[in-house]
């Protein structure tokens, strides 16, 4: 077993994204077969796998601080919502009543 189950806590933060199909459903199989969630599983490769990298633990060093982008403070004003975009659907009117 690669990934240990986890014998303590840590601060999360929400990251929000995407998987490729098969990545997903490897991701779910790995944490069901570990018992532990996919987050712990995730957070448990970026630790093993990137601290195998030496030349980004090389650059890490160089390039101290936090990588994270910050947010825009003033977001892009939204001109059209999801449900505003979607088609609204017209029930149709029966022969009887039409003309």
């Amino acid at each position: 077993m690669l990934i240990k189950p986890r014998t303590g806590q840590k601060d999360f933060v929400r990251h929000t994204t995407r998987l490729y199909r098969e990545n997903n459903e490897t991701l779910f199989a790995y944490a069901k077969f570990i018992g532990e969630p996919t987050e712990y599983v995730l957070n448990q490769l970026l630790d093993t796998v990137l601290a195998k990298d030496r030349d980004f633990q090389t650059w890490l060093v160089e390039h101290p601080g936090s990588h994270v982008t910050k947010p825009d403070p003033t977001p892009a004003p939204r001109t059209e919502t999801r449900a505003s975009a979607r088609p609204t659907a017209v029930a149709p009117v029966p022969a009887a009543q039409r003309a």
